[in-house]
């Protein structure tokens, strides 16, 4: 089912079909705004899916009608990773885009979004996320990647006025994207072992490491009402994900040469997780990887054979610190980033 923009006409036929896929889990007090925003977008034709993983609201059938949504119920909670392959399978426009049910498009977003993926040389165009409590302030600027393989919110809580220039991130907010549907199918979409959380940054890295750019796209304003809350599950699926991406994504010699400090790395986030009452939860991170070594084997394998851009080429794009918004940082952690920066530095000149 499509749905045009308020005073589109037969025009509107020669605009360009952009499939929008959104989850539903538990309240979601914002859905309603989040779904009117998304068929109210101005120069482009959607076809949108709510993918229904769980949601409480009574009223989910109603909102669909009303606003022109298809709604599928797989039966159980997907993830985010699944829900969304689920979402994008039951469509067919050219356009793929991801809108979260706590996010507000603006009218022309994901018309902005749609026109830079049109970019052949361009795998993702990332919105300009921003804080729903200060719409001027930035959620997310695009992702930066840190070489031990942790993504964050680039330029979380700075003016937006600072990110008005569109340019070429490592990896994008999963909060609100477009890509082609080329481009996604060519990837194989999420890995749905991934389940929830650095899914955005694992399908950027893939892109790419084909030679596609992620592109930050300032123009596409999306108001996100974001909360951060380090709770056991979230920093279990952050922390094991964090190690499916780098055991799969990177390169051999890459794994070789960062290896002393992805072991010292894990030992520190132990402690960490110790400290913060999500120790368990770390342990079976571990655990889920050790019982998976074949799935990521073979992960690993499909994802090293399909890439065209080695490692050496891809350096620019790692971070070498982490900033306070991705980790909050113990006193003396300066000295260790700084050990962190030189090691990468050594590094970056062998690869």
């Amino acid at each position: 089912m499509t749905q045009t923009g308020p005073g589109d006409d037969g025009a509107a036929e020669s605009t360009v079909a952009v499939s929008v896929v959104m989850l539903a889990y538990g309240d979601e007090p914002v859905l309603e705004e989040a779904l009117a925003a998304v068929t109210s977008s101005t120069g482009v034709r959607v076809e949108m899916v709510l993918v229904d993983n769980g949601c409480t609201r009574a009223d989910v059938d109603d909102l669909c009608r009303r606003h022109g949504v298809r709604l599928l119920r797989p039966g159980s909670n997907l993830g985010f990773t699944g829900g969304v392959n689920l979402g994008v399978a039951a469509t067919t426009s050219p356009y793929v885009a991801l809108v979260n049910s706590d996010a507000i498009v603006a009218p022309d977003a994901v018309k902005a979004l749609q026109e830079v993926a049109a970019d052949p040389g361009v795998g993702i165009a990332s919105g300009s996320i921003r804080l729903a409590e200060d719409p001027t302030t930035m959620n997310s600027a695009g992702n930066p990647v840190h070489f031990l393989g942790l993504g964050w919110a680039g330029g979380l809580g700075e003016p937006a006025a600072r990110h008005a220039l569109p340019r070429d991130v490592a990896a994008a907010s999963g909060a609100g994207i477009v890509l082609r549907r080329s481009v996604w199918d060519a990837l194989g979409g999420f890995p749905a072992e991934f389940f929830a959380y650095q899914e955005d940054l694992e399908l950027s890295w893939r892109c790419w490491q084909r030679g596609l750019a992620v592109r930050y796209v300032p123009g596409a304003v999306v108001v996100h009402h974001y909360e951060f809350s380090r709770n056991p599950l979230k920093m279990y699926l952050l922390e094991r994900n964090r190690l499916l991406f780098v055991l799969t994504c990177y390169g051999r010699r890459t794994l070789m040469l960062l290896a002393p400090v992805l072991l010292a790395f894990e030992v520190a986030m132990l402690v960490v997780a110790g400290l913060q009452g999500w120790g368990r939860k770390k342990v079976r991170g571990w655990g889920w990887v050790l019982s998976h070594l074949g799935w990521i084997r073979r992960r690993r394998q499909q994802v090293q054979a399909a890439r065209t851009v080695p490692d050496a080429d891809l350096v620019h794009l790692w971070a070498d610190r982490f900033t306070a918004a991705a980790m909050p940082l113990p006193r003396g952690a300066g000295v260790l980033q700084a050990a962190l920066a030189v090691y990468w530095s050594l590094v970056r000149r062998v690869l």
